[in-house]
């Protein structure tokens, strides 16, 4: 044993009196088991047996027994303790445990508003539990509710144990009591935001509330829009404000915060009382002194942002816009913004930003002012990203951008058009299909083919003509590439795939009108083999018109039979298109046919061949028309003596009403019968009214033809 005084607690120390230096237990060889020794030998052995002087240990000759004993002592007071822990003389743990608790529940009983905060949580625990609690036991928890919390809802909606309550109050409050609520915690909001619970509060606040609570929160982070938007509680729900919540005066003072504290330390200093606008040049036309430090501002306070992470505000991506959208294309400042954005490590930045209005946007000027080297580092960034964005109202337009301005249409299709496709077979089909019928998402896969048509940019992307627009009048200064060229070499990459899906789902894509443009577009735009994609089509008319159709082995759980094709609108329109093989000019009033030509009359012939009359005479009767005019029809003649042979059933269909024809009139008849019961009661009378057409316009025009 070590002397007295070399020894300290359990620790040893080296033979030449220094301490270890490695923290970790040393290693030793594992010595060879001892044979028991005789009971009152076992005492320092036990515990220090496996160490010798070979290893390096003090040694263990002259060992005083007082000294032994009174280790061994020790250490074994020391394993009681471990065992069963004396906190209080005569308590164990478990009693310890018990007096713990009994103080706290005595420290909260004298806290504020300690018994209302019990009450209040026991009807909580009943009103959560809807599907359990009857109508109107509720009622009488949501009065007793009320009774304990009218008055106080500051102190409860403070505490982070007890704003749940008043979240429960806000929900089966009356209008009148969310007004009350709104009122009596006015001046709190913005301390609520902060919290991780209470700022929940604010948000049911404003989804159930009416426009009178909306205008009592929302001024009140007026001017608190810097250290909010910071916050990483506060923030989201600032936001929140700002893009669903807030009205188009109210997001203006909130972004203007954006441009420096004197936007809202002298909002209401000026006599002009005009709405605010956060139009940034606007601003700067007015005040071109304060260019600098507004520009300043908000470049500090976005990448503040940015270098937080904090990239998701829709907020942010409206102050970034204005900041780009005011400096000089190809200045150092524009580079420098640039870089900024393409600096964050794993792009969510742009990521976020092709999910908001503004945001696209500037992606789309970032992709139209950069060079070819930034075009690709940004198109990179989205990478399994571009089918999201292809369904979303902002993003896909980030994709039309890039169809437009992406010189390098290889790396254009290998990193969007096979992505928005797919890479199997079976992905293409299923892709095209889900594609080809969203709203957003077939302006990606058809602006390639048709251009800026009204079909494709209708009255919900009138906007998105005006952003493509602006970014051609850029493109001139910075693309090399012929506009026309360029879109020649992204309709050959995606050709393949799209004759490959019309050939193996042709049903598929057709049942519905957007699929069935897409397919009329495909095979007139595309370049490649279409003589097995145009066959598929036209077998899909195979059948008698008049005649429900079997269900497919695939679909015998089918209750109804299908309908026949030929009763589709939009089919008979894509037939239609077919036949006359190519696009109707409206300057020369006449159709430009596509090179090569189609030549589907001969190709969808065959198909309704035996059931010619009923085509005739049913909704796509102007299919046989254009079989009639198209010039490359080799079949006019057999046709024409067909319809001859049965124009007793044309003149019929002519002059009798359709199934849709009736239809119409039986509502409006309905219609006109509720109309005369309102215009008697107020003595008006009916003028004159006018007569809807009757009969099938497409066998009226057969007939004609007939007759010439």
């Amino acid at each position: 044993m070590a002397p007295k005084g070399d020894f300290s607690g359990n620790k040893r120390k080296l033979a030449n009196g220094s301490k270890e230096h490695s923290s970790k237990k040393p290693k030793f060889d594992k010595k060879p088991s001892r044979k028991p020794e005789p009971e009152e030998d076992v005492s320092d052995d036990s515990e220090i047996s496996e160490f010798s002087d070979d290893d390096g240990g003090a040694p263990l000759d002259n060992v005083d027994p007082q000294r032994s004993n009174l280790i061994l002592a020790s250490r074994s007071k020391s394993g009681d303790n471990q065992s069963g822990k004396t906190f209080e003389k005569g308590q164990n743990s478990r009693e310890s445990h018990i007096k713990q608790r009994q103080l706290a529940q005595e420290r909260k009983a004298h806290k504020p508003l300690a018994d209302e905060l019990t009450q209040t949580k026991k009807l909580w625990e009943r009103l959560r539990l809807k599907s359990k609690v009857p109508k109107d036991e509720r009622q009488k928890l949501v009065e007793e509710l009320f009774s304990i919390t009218t008055g106080r809802m500051k102190d409860f909606a403070l505490k982070h144990d007890a704003v749940r309550v008043v979240q429960t109050a806000i929900k089966y409050a009356t209008p009148e009591r969310r007004k009350m609520i709104a009122r009596e915690l006015k001046g709190t909001y913005p301390q609520l935001a902060e919290s991780k619970y209470a700022k929940f509060l604010i948000g049911k606040l404003l989804v159930k509330g009416d426009e009178e609570v909306r205008d009592i929160i929302v001024p009140e982070f007026f001017g608190k829009v810097r250290k909010l938007i910071n916050h990483p509680e506060a923030s989201w729900i600032l936001d929140d404000i700002y893009r669903g919540i807030a009205t188009k005066e109210q997001k203006a003072i909130l972004l203007r915060e954006w441009y420096g504290p004197e936007f809202h330390i002298f909002r209401n200093a000026t006599e002009d009382k005009t709405p605010p606008s956060a139009d940034l040049s606007q601003i700067l036309a007015e005040q071109p002194s304060k260019r600098g430090p507004i520009m300043k501002y908000l470049l500090d306070l976005t990448n503040q942002l940015i270098q937080k992470k904090m990239t998701g505000f829709t907020m942010l991506h409206d102050a970034m816009y204005q900041y780009y959208a005011n400096v000089k294309p190809g200045s150092e400042e524009a580079k420098e913004y640039l870089e900024m954005v393409k600096e964050d490590e794993n792009g969510d930045l742009l990521k976020n930003m092709a999910f908001t209005k503004s945001g696209a946007r500037l992606v789309c000027l970032l992709l139209a002012n950069g060079t070819a080297k930034d075009r690709k580092q940004l198109l990179k960034t989205y990478k399994d990203t571009f089918q999201l964005m292809s369904s979303d109202p902002n993003g896909h337009l980030v994709i039309l951008a890039a169809y437009d301005l992406i010189d390098d249409t290889v790396l254009t299709s290998k990193s969007i058009i096979s992505e928005l496709i797919g890479k199997t077979e079976q992905d293409e089909v299923s892709n095209i299909v889900v594609t080809a019928n969203d709203p957003n998402a077939r302006l990606t896969i058809r602006y390639p083919l048709e251009g800026t048509s009204k079909a494709l940019f209708d009255a919900s992307h009138a906007d998105d003509l005006k952003v493509l627009e602006e970014l051609w009048e850029i493109r001139k200064t910075t693309s090399k590439k012929d506009p026309e060229i360029r879109r020649k070499e992204l309709v050959a990459s995606m050709s393949p795939s799209l004759l490959a899906a019309i050939t193996s789902s042709p049903l598929d894509l057709i049942s519905t009108s957007h699929g069935s443009q897409l397919v009329a577009e495909a095979l007139l735009s595309c370049v490649g083999d279409k003589s097995e994609a145009l066959q598929a089509i036209a077998s899909i008319a195979k059948g008698d018109p008049n005649g429900a159709e079997e269900p497919s082995d695939e679909s015998e759980d089918t209750l109804a039979p299908q309908e026949h094709i030929s009763k589709a609108p939009h089919a008979g329109r894509m037939f239609k298109t077919l036949i006359a093989g190519g696009h109707f000019d409206k300057a020369t009033r006449r159709v430009i046919p596509v090179d090569p030509p189609l030549h589907f009359a001969d190709i969808l012939y065959p198909s309704i061949k035996d059931h010619i009359i009923a085509w005739a005479t049913g909704p796509s009767s102007f299919v046989v028309v254009s079989l009639l005019e198209a010039d490359d029809f080799s079949h006019k003649d057999e046709v024409k003596k067909a319809l001859k042979k049965n124009k007793k059933l044309l003149e019929k269909a002519a002059t009798e009403e359709t199934p849709d024809q009736k239809a119409a009139r039986e509502a409006r008849e309905a219609a006109e019968a509720d109309g005369e019961d309102k215009k008697s009661k107020k003595g008006k009378k009916a003028g004159p009214k006018k007569e809807a057409a009757i009969g099938n316009f497409g066998s009226k025009l057969l007939l004609e033809k007939l007759s010439s």
